[in-house]
């Protein structure tokens, strides 16, 4: 699967299939997304490869134990990494070339959700992280999964 920003300065390829795709309601990915709720899914660190424009990727720590990458050109949010969790990236989804390759499987901080925006499906939700570690949650689209490359993550 391949991605880039919205000005195409910046392109990605993961190497690996994604797993743990969900939706986030915390504050800070509001801030990032400027959205009600971010969608994402995850790789090993070394999956997620820049092709193109890795010079124009700033970071920005966006909190006491996690940063966050991003295109200084048009400041498209490609992903989060946690300090806790070295070994793996958080990627936005909607930067995919085939954003519906991936579907989110779960909320979390839903308790940080914007009154108006509530979710509009059965999706389990947990008020804070929670999430479902290994994949069992996130489906790769059917239409999507031949051009999906094989699984192996952390």
């Amino acid at each position: 699967m391949e991605g880039g920003c919205l000005c195409g300065a910046v392109r990605y390829r993961l190497a690996s299939e994604p797993y743990d795709g969900g939706w986030c309601h915390c504050r800070t990915c509001q801030l990032n997304s400027g959205s009600p709720a971010m969608a994402f899914a995850t790789v090993p660190v070394d999956d997620f490869v820049f092709t193109q424009g890795a010079e124009l990727v700033g970071k920005v720590a966006s909190s006491d134990f996690g940063h966050r990458r991003f295109c200084t050109r048009c400041g498209t949010p490609f992903l989060m990494q946690v300090d806790h969790q070295p070994e793996t990236v958080d990627f936005s989804i909607a930067t995919l070339d085939t954003p519906d390759a991936v579907i989110p499987g779960f909320h979390i901080f839903y308790a940080s959700r914007i009154d108006w925006a509530e979710a509009g499906d059965d999706l389990p939700a947990t008020t804070v992280s929670g999430r479902i570690r290994g994949g069992s949650n996130t489906q790769i689209s059917p239409s999507m999964s031949a051009s999906a490359p094989a699984c192996c993550w952390s």
